[in-house]
């Protein structure tokens, strides 16, 4: 059955495994894409701030002395925007297949949080596809549904559909 109860705040991936005793025919972490590195953002915001300094100097000397304060508040807005990405690119999603189950995890750095569990024999795999692109992939059971793989590219995204319809059959099966 569906579920999206809280796991325990400190459980880590060990817990996990001990949770599922039959061995994985799928163990699938989803990390989202990294926009920037660490050292790549401290070079762009240092050419950014470097660049809105000598603006902000240039309108300073024609008298146009609120202009900094706004390059400075756009300097600290793309600051923001970096930190929200990096906070979001630590969040991970892992999808688990055994014989007996098939389970969704999202993790952060602080918690995780079992999202969904369903017997593997009765799970579906739905797929979205629009203009020829994989836009949505889903497990599904008796109407109830959970999206995986959100993170990924629309050709990731078939991919790991893919993947994740033969993982099932080979746990239905038997077949390692």
């Amino acid at each position: 059955m569906p579920c999206a109860k809280p796991l325990a705040k400190s459980a880590g991936p060990a817990n996990i495994a001990l949770a599922m005793d039959s061995p994985y025919y799928m163990d699938a972490v989803i990390t989202p894409n990294r926009s920037l590195s660490q050292r790549g953002f401290v070079i762009l915001i240092s050419c950014i701030t470097a660049l809105n300094c000598v603006s902000g100097l240039v309108f300073m000397s024609m008298g146009a002395t609120l202009v900094p304060i706004f390059l400075a508040l756009d300097v600290g807005a793309i600051a923001l925007a970096f930190a929200v990405s990096f906070h979001a690119a630590k969040q991970v999603e892992r999808v688990q297949v055994t014989a007996h189950e098939v389970r969704v995890l999202r993790q952060t750095p602080q918690a995780q949080a079992l999202v969904w569990t369903s017997p593997t024999a009765f799970t579906r795999v739905d797929v979205e596809v629009e203009d020829d692109q994989t836009v949505g992939v889903r497990v599904r059971l008796s109407g109830k549904f959970a999206q995986v793989a959100a993170a990924l590219s629309p050709g990731e995204r078939a991919e790991f559909a893919k993947a994740l319809e033969t993982a099932i059959w080979k746990a239905r099966t038997g077949r390692f």
